[in-house]
């Protein structure tokens, strides 16, 4: 059973028939007689839950283009399909998946209150909103606010470089941006009538969904249709080179036996076939092949946060925030870098996973002195993450502080998961604090009583933020240079400090750090 026929029975069996909501629009702009179009909603877990709206359309490899709203009234009780992708969350992929979804305390166009649209991670490449850790009903409820989550486009269908085949496909290095830009423009004109006000916008977003704010509080195209933003684990320093970009595009190509000039397959070929390339080796940086947003000098003419920060964002109050353990999310203690791990062989399993150019025996020789009784996978997961996941969030932190940007506030998770004390305070696990979403399929947050306050804490920090421009914690001091003011979160405390990790920030700043992907 899917995500969206989760929440449709789960509708039923309390009461509330699945298309039982009706939200009227006006349509003045659209015919000589205003008159009244609806959607047919739902209610989800006691708030009114608008789902699967159709914002955009896009042709392969073209811009998207806006829907006209319904002239009909319209069922929206279900979430719309996944972006192609090799491991997709829930059932229903398909390319036409440009649709969002609204929770709502009250749809009335007189409510104006703040907006908390959020972009999901999962790199460039997969990931979808169906999660059922970033459903909305309970942080829309709790904090009076009008949830949105958005789907677009990912992998080669949203950021595959084919400039060099023809003008027509000058905006395919960022397809997957525009789609979000489009969909900025879609709440800005239409939030109201769901009781938004489109000038209390924030985006936030968790990883790739972090990385993707990033990308765009440097898009022209997408200043102004946002007042506030945070990113969770999620950075974009630089975007990659369309040289770089170019390389990619050919060792896909050739990976699913496609000449380099046959561009009329790409366009022709069904999805699942293009999605075979994903297996392709990365020609720049090996592993897997990276797609993500490229400098074309036409949508994106700098890089968000080199060599500074970019200036249209400087004035955009922003929280930026990370995990301890990130890397315990996705390098697992059973596989095969981790398995038999020792003092022998650390050093050749940790160069792989580090983003900075030190030498991993140097690297591990300075955590075993700092921190004695560590074992060696306690210093490969803090030293993988230190080197690999949190460089990003300084360096963005670090930069708008560098220009004056002074509405700009830093938090670390410290709390280890009770559910399974192996994973740390890892990647994904600020989410469900969050959406208040701690048991839901996916969250390692437990529901205790500590739980519950973390939880109601950043839901307040980050509800304030969409609200009034501060979040909603007092003692959260912004983050300025030289004291580096951090919210700790942790499982005895909620406390700011003044650059906590200060050992690991020196000691990783000796090299440059180099984004994945450029």
């Amino acid at each position: 059973m899917s995500a969206a026929d989760r929440i449709s029975r789960r509708s039923l069996l309390t009461g509330t028939a699945s298309a039982g909501l009706a939200l009227s629009v006006p349509l003045a702009a659209r015919t000589r007689e205003p008159r009244a179009l609806s959607w047919l909603g739902i209610v989800d877990r006691g708030t009114p839950a608008f789902l699967g709206i159709r914002y955009a359309r896009a042709a392969r490899f073209a811009p998207p283009v806006r829907e006209p709203l319904p002239t009909i009234s319209t069922r929206a009780d279900r979430f719309g399909p996944l972006a192609p992708q090799v491991r997709p969350i829930t059932p229903g992929v398909s390319e036409d998946c440009l649709f969002l979804n609204i929770w709502t305390p009250e749809a009335h166009p007189a409510a104006a209150r703040p907006v908390m649209v959020y972009f999901h991670g999962g790199a460039y490449n997969w990931g979808s909103v169906t999660d059922p850790v970033t459903h909305g009903p309970h942080l829309a409820a709790r904090e009076d606010v009008v949830v949105v989550t958005v789907n677009h486009r990912l992998n080669v269908f949203g950021y595959g470089w084919l400039a060099p085949f023809g003008e027509r496909f000058r905006d395919s290095g960022n397809l997957g941006q525009l789609d979000l830009v489009c969909a900025l423009e879609w709440i800005r004109d239409h939030i109201g009538a769901f009781g938004g006000d489109s000038a209390r916008v924030m985006v936030f977003g968790q990883s790739g969904g972090g990385a993707k704010i990033a990308t765009l509080m440097a898009m022209p195209a997408a200043e102004g249709l946002f007042a506030s933003a945070a990113t969770m684990s999620g950075q974009q320093v630089t975007a990659q080179g369309p040289g770089h970009a170019w390389k990619r595009t050919q060792a896909f190509m050739e990976h699913i036996g496609l000449a380099d000039g046959d561009v009329e397959s790409l366009l022709a070929l069904p999805a699942e076939r293009l999605l075979d390339g994903l297996e392709a080796r990365d020609p720049v940086l090996g592993g897997g092949i990276y797609f993500g947003p490229t400098l074309d000098m036409t949508n994106l003419r700098r890089h968000p946060f080199w060599p500074d920060a970019a200036p249209q964002s400087r004035h955009i109050p922003m929280i930026l925030g990370n995990t301890t353990d990130e890397t315990r999310a996705f390098i697992s203690p059973t596989g095969p870098v981790v398995k038999g791990l020792d003092w022998s062989n650390i050093a050749d399993r940790l160069g792989p996973q580090i983003r900075i150019d030190l030498s991993p025996q140097w690297v591990v020789d300075q955590y075993r002195a700092r921190f004695p009784s560590w074992t060696a996978q306690e210093v490969f997961y803090a030293a993988s993450t230190d080197g690999r996941s949190w460089p990003g969030q300084l360096i963005e932190a670090d930069e708008r502080a560098k220009v004056g940007a002074v509405k700009t506030w830093v938090y670390q998770l410290d709390r280890p998961s009770p559910v399974d004390p192996d994973r740390g305070a890892a990647h994904t696990d600020d989410l469900p604090y969050v959406f208040g979403t701690l048991d839901a399929e996916g969250s390692f947050s437990g529901t205790g009583e500590r739980a519950r306050e973390i939880s109601s804490a950043m839901m307040g920090a980050f509800a304030g933020l969409a609200r009034h421009g501060v979040p909603g914690l007092p003692d959260w001091r912004p983050y300025r240079l030289p004291e580096r003011a951090t919210l700790m979160i942790a499982e005895d405390r909620i406390a700011v400090e003044a650059d906590p990790r200060q050992w690991q920030r020196e000691l990783w700043s000796r090299a440059p750090y180099i984004q994945p992907g450029s």
